[in-house]
This record gives C-alpha cells, sequence and structure tokens, in this order.
C-alpha cells in the first residue's frame, strides 16, 4: 500500500481508504470481515459521516460496536468522519452549535476520545466563516478533532474559509471517477470553442490549487459513471470502450478490472486518496491492488479517451 502526505500535517495516510457509509446493516462478523480486509491490504484509515446509514451516527455506532477496538487498537487507525448536512431539511449547517453538537455525537458513537480528520460535509451557502472558525478552535483546543477539511468545495469557497478559519484544511473529498472526471478533464479542454468538457466547473483548476495548497483530495464513487442509470461503469455495456481498454490492462498487469480503476486516480502525481464504498472484503482487496500499480501517461490517457473525454 503506497502512502501520501495529509495535507501539511506531516503525517502519510494510505491512498486507498475504507468508507463506512453502508455498514449499518451488517453483523458484527461482516464489519469485522471488511475491517481485516482493509487492515491486511494495509488500509488503516476509514472513513465516516453523521448522517451515513439509516439513522444519524448509526454506521459509526455499528463500526464501533462491531470491533470494540481497545485504546491501542484505535491508536493503529485514524478514523474520519464529516458533518454539515442537516438530513432532515435537507439543508446544511455550519454554525458553532451544530458542528461542535456533531462531532460531540461521532465521538460517543465511535467510542473514541478524538477525530484524527473532520471533514465539512458539502458547501453551505449561507456559511459565516467565523462560525466554522470558533467550532475549529473549541475542538482542536479540547483535543477533540486533530485535523480538519472540506468536501466538494471550490477553491473559492476554500479560500472564504481560510479568511477566518487559523488551522490548515488538510482534504477536500469530490468525486472522481474514469468515467466522472471533470475535475481533470476540463482542463484538457481549456479555451476550446463548442467542447463541453471545457466549460469551468467547480470553480476551475481545483486539482491544481489543491496541490498548490497543500491539500489532499480525497475521490468518492470512483467507480460511479454518469450515463444509463449513473451506476458503476465496470462490466457496463454503456462504457464498453472504457471496459475494453480497462480489461486489457488487468490482464497486462495480472490485477482484477478494479484495480485499474483505482490506479487511474492513484497514478495523478496530486497524490489523491481513493475512498472505496464497497461493504465486500473481496473488493477490497482487489482495489487496494491499484494503490502501488503505476499506469504509464499513455495507459492513462488512453482510459481518458475511451472514456469519451477529450485529449487534444
Amino acid at each position: 500500500m503506497r502512502n501520501v502526505p495529509l495535507g501539511s500535517t506531516g503525517l502519510t495516510v494510505p491512498n486507498v481508504v475504507a468508507g463506512m457509509m453502508r455498514i449499518d446493516d451488517k453483523t458484527d462478523d461482516e464489519v469485522r470481515a471488511l475491517y481485516g480486509a482493509a487492515r491486511e491490504a494495509g488500509i488503516d484509515f476509514f472513513d465516516h459521516a453523521d448522517i451515513y446509514a439509516r439513522a444519524l451516527h448509526s454506521a459509526e455506532e455499528r463500526f464501533a460496536t462491531a470491533l470494540g477496538l481497545s485504546a491501542a487498537e484505535r491508536g493503529e487507525i485514524r478514523l474520519q468522519t464529516k458533518a454539515g448536512i442537516v438530513r432532515e431539511g435537507p439543508s446544511f449547517d455550519f454554525s458553532y452549535e451544530h458542528l461542535v453538537t456533531s462531532v460531540e455525537a461521532s465521538l460517543r458513537s465511535l467510542r473514541t476520545d478524538y477525530i484524527d480528520v473532520l471533514l465539512l460535509h458539502r458547501p453551505d451557502a449561507l456559511v459565516e466563516p467565523a462560525e466554522v472558525a470558533r467550532a475549529f478552535d473549541h475542538l482542536e483546543s479540547t483535543g477533540k478533532v486533530r485535523a480538519f477539511g472540506v468536501s466538494n468545495h471550490t477553491p473559492r469557497q476554500i479560500d472564504l474559509l481560510r479568511t477566518a478559519v487559523r488551522q490548515p484544511l488538510v482534504a477536500n473529498q469530490v468525486q472522481l471517477s474514469i468515467a466522472h472526471a471533470p475535475l481533470v478533464t476540463q482542463g484538457l479542454a481549456a479555451n476550446m470553442e463548442g467542447t463541453p468538457q471545457s466549460a469551468v466547473l467547480d470553480g476551475g483548476g481545483l486539482i491544481e490549487y489543491c496541490r498548490i495548497n497543500g491539500i489532499t483530495l480525497q475521490a468518492w464513487s470512483p467507480l460511479q459513471g454518469t450515463r444509463g442509470d449513473g451506476g458503476v461503469f465496470l462490466g457496463n455495456p454503456d462504457y464498453a470502450d472504457l471496459n475494453a481498454v480497462i480489461d486489457e490492462l488487468a490482464e497486462k498487469y495480472d490485477v482484477p478490472p478494479l484495480a485499474i480503476a483505482v490506479a487511474w486516480i492513484t497514478r495523478h502525481p496530486a497524490g489523491m486518496q481513493v475512498v472505496l464504498g464497497t461493504t465486500s472484503p473481496g473488493r477490497v482487496t482487489d482495489a487496494a491492488l491499484g494503490s502501488d500499480l503505476r499506469l504509464t501517461r499513455a495507459e492513462w490517457y488512453a482510459l481518458v479517451r475511451a472514456a469519451g473525454y477529450l485529449v487534444p
């Protein structure tokens, strides 16, 4: 498992992350098997959110109950969670009270004294940076959160937070896959007239912005496409050309196709983390094989072209 820097913290983290969004209907044995497969593959980073699963904090609670980690075992892993979405709205709330209350509930649910990384869960259009700063200062000074970041934020939204927040924002979790890659491909077609791909999205240059500012990008839904029902692209006839190239590379490198999908993201020099959403131990093992697999430039661009994006 290849490690990458976690923002400006000086820490390194695995470039494949185990997402815990769908575990609250799993048995103790199933959660333990998933966790064990992740640890065996070298993954010690687990991604949560307060709103994941059926009830608030229920996935966090399921994780802690099933595993019953000792203090020593807790110290071997990193737990990331998110706050800011009000599911009953749905709406967003980056107020001091909401963020602090949510983190305290996550701590109780996860049965831990601290969160390694807290992300603001999607942007809040009504954000008041001073409120966020007050929440972050409290959570840091009380030892409840060790590092902070965002999700799905544009460069300007990050800059706005940084007018008040004094802690470095170490991560930005964004949607990215071979088949959903506007963050990457809009730059390839920049200034090309009549090309939808060239439309400036998410503030423009988000990947470059994060690289310049030492923010680790975390790719969620790394297997999701946009065609048909918007489901997984692997084996999907709507992505026949893409799957043909993936299968060819999988045979060349003697890995499952899933590893190629992961390797396309981990090949990027931004040092991204891939956030898996699977609850299958076997798929975690397969995905982890893409961590160290370094595609050539020609192979990486061949996948971009096969996904239907323009490579001038």
